[in-house]
């Protein structure tokens, strides 16, 4: 894929933050958007304003892919629509910092199925009409978390491990056949992310969500397999290439452990 322009992208997160990031800048460059979220009227919003402004289709169709159903449904709606999902971004999601057995159960269990789960559906459903075409992209959110194991963010970072894994797993396979598949690495971005996670981030610095979605948008454009937004998180992904997994496990937990329990 060498331009969104004229394209139709499926959106999941899209009423703010980094999902709205992609929303709006696939508009700039006149690509007709899907998109989704749990909140109907947030997305109603930001299609208006986004029709307003770049004249080009927005579709809405509210989801909660915490449902084991709902990506299924989101795609017999697609399809009632009869439209063609081009470039798919799978960026719903979300995380909690807290030592593992203080969050219960089904937290974790609705955290696999939107993390992970729905991601997988939703490329299984539309990668094949990309596949007809013979040229499709797909948008992975991962994490700097993907890259190591992470004490007291345990379940999140495993599932963007799983994310990153996943997504480069599909470059090897669809590459060739025109179909790019990426996985976009960011680090702390300005997001609601944080509120849901109940995360100390005192003295962290931040991205915001539009560089994600332009870094992100330009390296699959580039046909590359997975990015790192942002150089210092660039280096800090290549961390576990230097230390042994037991030091970055310590190291980690170390870092963790004063931003959950202050000490």
């Amino acid at each position: 894929m060498k331009s969104v322009k004229g394209k139709t992208a499926l959106v999941t997160g899209a009423s703010s933050g980094i999902g709205a990031a992609f929303a709006w800048q696939l508009a700039e460059k006149g690509c007709h958007l899907i998109i989704t979220a749990r909140s109907k009227d947030r997305l109603e919003m930001t299609a208006q304003s986004i029709r307003q402004k770049y004249g080009v289709r927005v579709t809405v169709h509210a989801a909660d892919l915490s449902d084991e159903q709902e990506p299924h449904l989101l795609y017999n709606k697609v399809i009632e629509d009869r439209l063609q999902v081009d470039l798919l971004i799978n960026n719903a999601g979300f995380g909690k910092w807290a030592n593992f057995l203080d969050e219960p159960l089904p937290i974790y269990e609705e955290m696999m199925e939107v993390n992970m789960a729905s991601l997988v559906k939703l490329t299984y459903l539309f990668l094949p009409q990309m596949l007809t075409k013979g040229e499709g992209g797909i948008i992975n959110i991962g994490s700097t978390g993907s890259f190591q194991p992470c004490p007291y963010v345990a379940l999140y970072c495993a599932t963007k491990a799983f994310v990153l894994n996943f997504s480069e797993a599909l470059y090897g396979e669809y590459a060739q056949k025109g179909i790019i598949v990426t996985a976009v690495c960011p680090g702390n971005t300005t997001t609601g992310f944080f509120d849901i996670a109940r995360a100390n981030t005192k003295g962290m610095s931040f991205d915001p969500p539009e560089r994600v979605a332009k870094d992100g948008l330009e390296a699959l454009l580039k046909g590359r397999n997975y990015t790192v937004i942002g150089r210092s998180n660039y280096w800090q992904s290549l961390s576990s290439r230097f230390f042994t997994r037991k030091m970055i496990i310590r190291i980690t937990g170390n870092m963790f452990n004063k931003k959950v329990n202050g000490r």
